[in-house]
């Protein structure tokens, strides 16, 4: 195994014993559900959108380790950013996930979102990877959550 293979085993490893920004929050503007039905993962999203900005965003959910990983991951990389801008984040990550882009090339850019890049190898595992994210998406894109 490469250093750098084992670097991203370590922040997927870390994210999935330890995820960031993990229950359900108090409040929120925004929310959807994710399933894999193939394996049976779920995964909850929760946001706080003011003035185009997400400024809070938690997940719950239950999974294996590269979906709890990958929904981590996630919450760190979006918060603080504009609509367009997590939009944009999400359609490099599917990239990312999909083989359509290279780790290597993208490790300045997406940060310790690059460790998700091995999934590619694995098509099975793609589903798992994005499944925080498309739920992400459902939730931004979706209607608010009545008050």
């Amino acid at each position: 195994m490469s250093d750098l293979d084992e670097l991203y085993q370590s922040i997927i490893l870390d994210h999935n014993r330890r995820p960031r920004n993990f229950g359900e929050p108090a409040r929120c503007s925004h929310h959807a559900n994710g399933r894999n039905p193939l394996c049976g993962d779920e995964v909850s999203v929760w946001l706080t959108v003011e003035d185009e900005v997400i400024t809070d965003v938690h997940f719950t959910g239950q999974g294996c380790a590269i979906s709890k990983a990958s929904s981590s991951l996630m919450t760190e990389a979006v918060r603080g950013k504009s609509r367009t801008e997590a939009l944009a984040l999400f359609e490099r990550v599917h990239e990312l996930l999909t083989g359509k882009t290279d780790p290597m090339a993208e490790r300045k850019t997406l940060g310790q979102i690059a460790a998700l890049g091995g999934v590619s190898r694995f098509p099975i595992r793609v589903k798992c990877a994005s499944l925080g994210w498309h739920a992400f998406r459902n939730a931004l894109l979706g209607d608010p959550v009545p008050a």
